[in-house]
């Protein structure tokens, strides 16, 4: 782990040179051991592909791709005989295969394939401590192709990683098990971020007989968007805290990706910004082995990634050889270390099921158990005559070494700390913030308040305020923008623009990127505790980054999504742009908070809590158009997610409940003063965020919405639906059930019956 490679760069200078792709170079996808074992077991080839079109479009497949190589070993290996290396790599393939196996679920193929690049970089360049997965500067590892998660288990089990021990492995997919069927970061330390694909059953009616088959769908791409976020945040790290007597922040972003996750747009997005910000310790595997699930990807992905990448900006590097050249891939990973520029894609050109006779080279082993014949059959073509799940004890003799030199990188990091303290204390207590998530003592009293006497003014623009002053308190603060600042008012003025040439300035410029802009944050919030990254675009375009924002809340990154241009209220862009069942959609997603702030106060109190939650991302859903700062509301309310903001009853017995949020609070509370006047007693609540209203106790529930009062009127300029649950069967919810329109703001709500007339004729209806 972590030696020097002393391999020229010339070795790993590799022939562009378009091979001839046959039958015959199809069987050398297996050892040369095995290649007598063929006579007796057929290879299965799916249809005639192997041999025809495919080999006439693959002009990256090299036709010795599988041929044993024997060169010398690098430095990294001069203490590692390659008869062990194969001996390691074959472990890590029936770790994978026998826990599908027993599972009957999971995703053989890519493991098989990945081991050998999946053993280099874990058993010899990364840098990290087994018993502590959280050492900040170890180098990251994402599996952006995360349905292969069982190659990751079994690196993580080899290396000595308590999360996955053997009983682990024999309990993938299970339920309660550290071992899910991909890599999720909050169940499994040692996993970075959540990743892969989720996979749902479908059923297709096709001439009369009804079909059952598995049907993958998303988050593909997500992961090296991750990986993107990672190695921002390292980047930014290292300009802010580094010295030239003092290198503290320095490591590696790993990540392998497949041919789904370059099909995915996110990942062009993400890698387009990669390019761009020149992020040079990015180091991306592509696992090229031309099989998906609906099989060989001539169906629908025939694009040069080589050129595509170049042009995005990264260095390109091509391994022919993944199954077994393990020199190669360690030259290569010897040259992208070397581009300090510029992030790098080593495509790695594999076969997928590597050692599989009957099953290599198809899209049947992308996603299905092998079955006990073609577990046996590839035992013996690989020579494997170990019982399920067993590590031989030369292998685990070699991995072993790994817990004893984690301790003692990060001994020696925590030295260097400590020195770099007595030098830096300022720097040092900010990186400790980051690093560790404890925030200085009393950053919240920078959050600013307002009065009703203060002047009216956009929740954005208050937003900014809010961004601003937590900019000079937290210093993990930063974020930015999908090519919207000016208009999201999402700028931190006392810092520059994160570029390649300027790393430590804290504005992120994403471009036209929604979708790459979230996973990049969940990167970014998933790397240290204490960033509190935050990204921004109108609220209907949460459905460009939704997938992103998902993830977010899955995998509990404490992102803060800054959503402005909140309903109808932004007027002449029209339906295009004016959100309607965003709010109920997000309610509707667990594990975030929704926030519709009406003014200063909850716009403060949002933010408020969006930073204290780490593990819950925060959605503040902010307006175009001027709002007053109303009576009432507080920082302390918006903590409960529902409140009263004004009562003029007693013992809890209101005539009517008036409830809103955002914009149409200040309708509801007018409302609730011209029923006054006609001796009602009227009590408006503003329901900031469902979320943490619903945490709220009974008790306090009962003091919102006394169960014993059934007059309540609702106001929200979007979806009726799931108010019910706040009005309840005879209350009234007023909103938009229906697409907006172009028109100045004052006249759509007044067209739409978003009024203060509105509300108190719903409330009369009651008496």
């Amino acid at each position: 782990m972590a030696a020097s490679a002393s391999s020229t760069f010339s070795q790993s200078l590799l022939s562009r040179a378009i091979p001839n792709h046959s039958a015959a170079a199809h069987n050398s996808a297996l050892p040369p051991h095995s290649l007598s074992f063929l006579s007796a077991v057929k290879p299965s080839l799916p249809s005639a592909r192997a041999a025809t079109s495919s080999s006439r479009r693959r002009s990256t497949r090299s036709s010795s791709s599988c041929a044993v190589v024997r060169a010398a070993a690098v430095e990294t290996l001069q203490k590692t005989d390659t008869e062990l290396v194969d001996k390691s790599v074959n472990t890590i393939r029936f770790l994978a295969i026998d826990a599908v196996e027993k599972a009957n679920s999971g995703h053989p193929g890519l493991p098989m394939g990945c081991a050998p690049m999946g053993h280099i970089l874990y058993d010899e360049v990364m840098r990290y401590n087994p018993k502590n997965p959280y050492w900040f500067n170890r180098d990251r590892f994402v599996l952006s192709a995360g349905h292969g998660c069982m190659l990751q288990y079994a690196l993580l089990h080899l290396a000595g990683y308590d999360a996955v021990r053997e009983e682990d492995l024999k309990q993938f997919r299970q339920w309660g098990s550290k071992t899910p069927g991909h890599p999720e970061n909050f169940e499994t330390p040692g996993v970075e971020v959540t990743t892969g694909m989720d996979w749902k059953p479908f059923s297709l009616l096709n001439h009369g007989l009804l079909l059952v088959s598995p049907f993958a769908v998303g988050p593909l791409g997500q992961g090296i968007a991750n990986a993107v976020g990672l190695a921002l945040a390292e980047k930014h790290l290292a300009a802010r805290y580094n010295k030239p007597d003092a290198e503290i922040v320095d490591h590696y972003t790993y990540v392998i990706l497949g041919d789904g996750c370059q099909m995915e747009g996110i990942a062009n997005e993400a890698c387009s910004l990669a390019g761009h910000w020149g992020l040079g310790k990015l180091i991306a595997f592509y696992d090229d082995n031309h099989i998906s699930i609906d099989g060989d990807t001539e169906i629908a992905f025939t694009e040069n990634v080589d050129a595509r990448f170049e042009a995005l900006g990264w260095h390109v590097i091509w391994v022919k050889n993944g199954n077994n050249g393990y020199d190669e891939i360690r030259a290569a990973i010897e040259e992208a270390k070397a581009v300090k520029d510029k992030p790098t894609m080593i495509k790695v050109t594999t076969t997928i099921g590597f050692g599989s006779p009957n099953k290599a080279n198809s899209y049947s082993v992308h996603g299905a158990a092998l079955g006990t014949k073609e577990v046996e059959a590839t035992r013996q073509n690989l020579g494997w005559p170990y019982e399920p799940f067993h590590v031989p004890e030369d292998v685990k003799k070699h991995w072993s070494r790994h817990t004893p030199e984690g301790a003692a990188l990060e001994a020696e990091w925590n030295a260097k700390f400590a020195e770099y303290s007595k030098k830096y204390p300022e720097e040092a207590a900010e990186l400790k913030s980051i690093t560790t998530g404890e925030f200085p003592s009393g950053w919240e009293s920078a959050l600013p308040t307002y009065t009703p006497e203060s002047a009216a003014d956009a929740t954005r623009n208050l937003s900014q305020q809010n961004l601003n002053a937590l900019a000079t308190v937290l210093p993990g603060f930063l974020g930015g923008s999908a090519d919207l600042a000016s208009s999201n008012m999402t700028l931190m003025k006392a810092y520059g623009d994160f570029q390649k040439s300027t790393p430590e300035e804290r504005n992120l410029r994403f471009g036209v990127r929604e979708h790459g802009m979230g996973a990049i944050c969940n990167g970014i919030a998933l790397h240290s505790p204490g960033f509190v990254p935050y990204c921004a675009t109108f609220f209907v375009f949460t459905d460009y980054m939704r997938g992103a924002m998902r993830i977010s809340a899955l995998s509990e990154a404490g992102v803060i999504y800054v959503m402005t241009h909140d309903s109808i209220g932004l007027g002449e862009d029209g339906p295009t742009h004016q959100p309607i069942e965003h709010l109920a959609s997000f309610r509707a997603m667990p594990n975030i908070f929704m926030f519709r702030p009406a003014d200063g106060n909850e716009t403060a109190g949002a933010y408020k809590i969006a930073v204290e939650n780490r593990k819950t991302p925060s959605i503040l859903a902010l307006s175009r158009q001027k709002l007053p700062q109303l009576p009432g509301t507080s920082i302390e309310g918006v903590a409960k997610g529902g409140y009263v903001i004004s009562d003029n009853s007693t013992g809890n017995k209101p005539d009517v409940i008036l409830a809103g949020t955002g914009s149409e609070l200040e309708i509801a509370a007018k409302a609730g003063d011209e029923l006054r006047k006609e001796g009602k007693a009227v009590r408006v609540v503003s329901l900031v965020s469902w979320e943490l209203y619903e945490k709220q106790s009974d008790e306090y529930k009962e003091s919102v919405f006394p169960a014993g009062v059934t007059a309540r009127v609702s106001i929200e300029a979007a979806t009726t639906f799931g108010w019910q649950k706040f009005v309840g069967d005879k209350g009234k919810a007023i909103g938009i059930d229906k697409f907006g329109a172009s028109a100045p703001a004052g006249k759509i709500y007044k067209e739409y019956g978003l009024t203060v007339e509105a509300v108190i004729e719903a409330a009369k209806s009651f008496f």
